[in-house]
C-alpha cells in the first residue's frame, strides 16, 4: 500500500507541478503526517522533490525530472478504455482503477500534451442515456464484469418478455455492451449466441467454472451484425402515410427517424403534402406511434392500419368526450 501510495504522489506532482501537503493528503485520503512521511522518504530514495515555502508554496519536483514508473496493472490496463466515462467506470466497479490509469496517462505525457489532454478532458463530455432516460439500474452488472474479464461461467434468473417470464440459463459472457443507457452481456448458451439486458438478471451465481471463448470472436463486429439482423426481423410490413406540410416543415423537432429520414428523401407535392412509405412492427406498434400526430399524418395504407387508428380514435372518444 505505501510503495502505491508513493507512486501516486510522485505521479501527482509530475502531472500537476506543485501541490500542498494538505491537497495530497485530500487526495490520497490519508493524514496530513502521513505525507510528510512519505514525502521524506521520496526524498531519501533520490526523488529530487522540495518544498516551496509561503502562502503559494507546495511540494514540486525540480524542473524537467520525469519518472518512467508508469507502469499499469492489469485491472487499470482494463479500465483504460473507460478513462472519461466515469458513468460507465463506476457502474463496473472500475472508479480506483480508471482514476490510477488516467493519472498514469498523464504523467506519461509531455507537459503541452499534458495540457492538451486536460483541455480535451474538460471540453468535451459523452452523457449515454438518451433524452428523458435514466440509465438503467443493474445491480448485477460488476458482477457479470468480472465473469466477462475473466472468461467464468455464471448462473442467472433472467426476465423476458414472453412466457415463461423467468428462466434459468447458464452463459458465458464474451463482452459487454452499453447501449443508451443500458448494459447487454453477450453470451454463449446451450443454444448458441444470446444477448441478454444486464437490468433483466435478477439474481445472479458466480462460478469457478472457465471457459474458452474463440480465438476469433470480434464483440464490435458481432454487435453490428446482431443490430442488422434485428432490424430484418423486427420491421414486418410497410406502412404508406401523407405528411402534411406543416409537420414536413417540422421535421427536425420529430424523434421518428424512420419517419425522418423517409420525408427527408421524398419531394413535396404541390400542396406541400409528402407521402412516403415507411417500415413497421406491427399494426398495433404502428397505430400507437402514428396516433401521436394527430391530423398532420393520414395512413393511406394497409386498411388494417386504418382501422386499428379509427379503432383506437373510438376510444379515446368514448373515454374522454363525457
Amino acid at each position: 500500500m505505501r510503495s502505491s501510495r508513493l507512486l501516486s504522489i510522485l505521479l501527482l506532482l509530475q502531472t500537476r507541478r506543485q501541490l500542498t501537503a494538505r491537497e495530497l493528503a485530500n487526495e490520497l485520503e490519508v493524514s496530513l503526517r502521513t505525507i510528510y512521511r512519505d514525502v521524506e522518504a521520496l526524498a531519501a530514495a533520490g526523488v529530487p522533490v522540495y518544498a516551496d515555502q509561503g502562502r503559494t508554496g507546495g511540494y514540486r519536483l525540480v524542473e524537467g525530472y520525469r519518472t518512467r514508473l508508469t507502469g499499469l496493472t492489469e485491472q487499470e490496463a482494463a479500465a483504460l478504455f473507460l478513462v472519461g466515462m466515469p458513468g460507465p467506470a463506476a457502474a463496473l466497479g472500475l472508479t480506483a482503477e480508471t482514476s490510477a490509469a488516467e493519472l498514469k496517462l498523464l504523467a506519461a505525457l509531455a507537459p503541452d500534451q499534458r495540457d492538451r489532454a486536460g483541455r480535451l478532458k474538460n471540453r468535451f463530455h459523452l452523457d449515454l442515456p438518451a433524452w428523458y432516460q435514466d440509465a438503467e439500474n443493474s445491480p448485477h452488472l460488476s458482477a457479470v464484469a468480472d465473469a466477462v474479464l475473466h472468461d467464468r461461467r455464471i448462473k442467472v434468473l433472467y426476465r423476458r418478455w414472453e412466457a415463461p417470464r423467468e428462466v434459468e440459463r447458464v452463459l458465458e459472457p464474451y463482452g459487454l455492451v452499453l447501449k443508451n443507457g443500458a448494459w447487454y452481456v453477450v453470451a454463449a448458451t446451450g443454444n448458441g449466441m444470446r444477448t441478454y439486458r444486464v437490468a433483466s438478471i435478477l439474481e445472479l451465481t458466480p462460478t469457478d467454472e472457465e471457459f474458452e471463448r474463440p480465438a476469433d470472436f470480434d464483440l464490435p463486429r458481432f454487435w453490428q451484425d446482431r443490430l442488422a439482423d434485428f432490424d430484418q426481423t423486427r420491421f414486418t410490413a410497410e406502412a404508406v402515410v401523407r405528411v402534411s406540410a406543416g409537420l414536413a416543415s417540422r421535421m427536425h423537432d420529430v424523434s421518428f427517424p424512420l419517419l425522418v429520414k423517409a420525408v427527408a428523401a421524398t419531394e413535396p407535392a404541390d400542396d406541400g403534402t409528402v407521402t412516403v412509405t415507411v417500415p413497421i412492427e406491427s399494426i398495433g406498434n404502428a397505430a400507437a406511434a402514428f396516433c401521436r400526430f394527430g391530423n398532420s399524418l393520414e395512413v393511406l395504407d394497409p386498411p388494417e392500419l386504418r382501422a386499428e387508428l379509427a379503432k383506437l380514435g373510438r376510444t379515446l372518444i368514448g373515454l374522454y368526450e363525457s
